[in-house]
């Protein structure tokens, strides 16, 4: 439901920078549509008389903030009609030919996330809802899906599709285990994690770029390669062995000071050495990609590789280098399941993770930046689906493990705004 007009945007809205060719009503339409299901269910399904308790205090804040206790239909009533007012901003915003800031979808998902909170602890006096430990471990449990995502865009943007994230995160946590344990020192395993996924990054090259097989059928095969072989070294090598898979785990690193600040200390600087990392493979990733020489060349071998290779740019030597190093970042985010997790290696643990990563990617349209905001996303829905299941919640879990899928299945709809991948995915370079 995209209406093209020949009209030209406002001279303010110009200068602003912040302009859209066309009127685009399918983000307001699906604010509204999300808003108004919220009130339904959220706001006027929750029983009159009931309260819910919101703690976001630790013990280890400077400042103790109060426990929130509220009443449970007024708040879910109040944020999912905050949630509707932002809707209709939202529609006149795209009405003046202009994008919605940043501000808005964040402020909006905590007005719904609260309704829905509201809702699932009303009534129940014996629970509350952990707000703090809730953000703490969407955080922890996006770091696999981070670093998959990395993985994916790095490669991506080269021209080269990997599919095969799954099995590099398997591979990274089964040597991180299996070198920690070897050694008897969980750091070991963190080193030892991105020559695994390294190593299967470098067969997805060179059947991409030597070859030139289909890259999705290598990467599938490469992740049942993986699977078969993990699981054969576990049956074998390490049931008849404990002592090669131990559960070591890396040690919490709080930083002084900033660990204390209240809701944000906990959560952003009370992580282990793998956490950290993220954050600077993040920060290093989005500005090299964007912000410098390498990063041009990169997306010039992804978008058009003839016109690269005219200007000496070794394509194929490009999109080898790149998918050898986005194996080493996923193999590096299966660490996080087992010695970042502190625990032993287990059949087929990652679980689909893999291709969560790929779906935020995806949403994250091929940016690190956006990367990381659809894996928080993603995280925060696995943190919820636990949170809801300790205060019992009537919510089925298997729903919200449904969300990073629904959520992929709109972003490449259209419905969250137009994602392109870069044009030369997926295409031999052929000299």
């Amino acid at each position: 439901m995209s209406a093209t007009t020949v009209d030209t945007a406002t001279p303010d809205a110009a200068a602003s920078g912040d302009v859209l060719k066309t009127k685009s009503w399918k983000g307001p339409i699906g604010l509204g549509v999300v808003a108004l299901i919220s009130l339904l269910i959220f706001g006027f399904g929750t029983p009159s008389g009931s309260d819910t308790t919101f703690v976001v205090a630790t013990s280890s804040d400077f400042v103790h903030l109060p426990t929130l206790t509220l009443p449970s239909k007024i708040a879910a009533i109040v944020l999912s009609v905050i949630a509707l007012a932002l809707a209709g901003y939202s529609a006149y915003l795209a009405n003046q030919y202009r994008k919605p800031g940043l501000w808005l979808p964040i402020v909006y998902g905590m007005a719904v996330m609260g309704a829905l909170l509201s809702w699932a602890g009303a009534g129940r006096d014996n629970t509350s809802i952990q707000i703090t430990g809730l953000l703490t471990s969407s955080l922890f449990l996006a770091v696999p899906l981070i670093f998959g995502a990395l993985a994916g865009t790095l490669c991506e943007r080269s021209g080269i599709v990997n599919i095969a994230i799954e099995g590099q995160l398997l591979a990274g946590a089964f040597f991180a285990a299996l070198m920690a344990s070897m050694v008897g020192n969980a750091y070991v395993g963190l080193i030892a994690a991105p020559l695994a996924g390294a190593l299967v990054g470098a067969v997805l090259a060179i059947f991409a770029t030597k070859y030139w097989v289909n890259q999705i059928v290598v990467g599938v095969v490469l992740n049942m390669l993986v699977i078969g072989l993990t699981s054969f070294f576990f049956s074998t090598v390490m049931s008849d062995n404990p002592d090669l898979n131990r559960s070591l785990g890396l040690a919490a690193l709080p930083i002084p000071l900033l660990s204390s600040i209240p809701i944000i200390g906990p959560v952003l600087f009370d992580q282990n050495l793998l956490v950290y990392t993220m954050y600077v493979v993040v920060i290093v990733f989005q500005i090299m990609l964007f912000k410098s020489r390498w990063g041009l060349r990169v997306r010039a071998v992804g978008e058009h590789p003839k016109a690269a290779d005219t200007v000496g740019i070794k394509v194929n030597r490009t999109r080898v280098r790149n998918t050898i190093l986005g194996g080493a970042i996923a193999g590096l985010g299966g660490a996080f399941f087992t010695v970042a997790s502190g625990l032993a290696f287990g059949k087929e643990m990652t679980a689909g993770k893999g291709y969560i990563a790929l779906a935020a990617m995806i949403l994250g349209r091929w940016s690190p930046r956006g990367a990381l905001a659809a894996a928080l996303l993603f995280g925060f829905a696995d943190a919820l689906r636990v949170q809801l299941g300790i205060i019992g919640s009537d919510i089925p879990s298997q729903f919200l493990a449904m969300f990073p899928y629904l959520a992929t299945i709109f972003a490449v709809a259209g419905l969250v705004g137009h994602s392109r991948p870069p044009a030369a995915e997926g295409i031999p370079y052929k000299k």
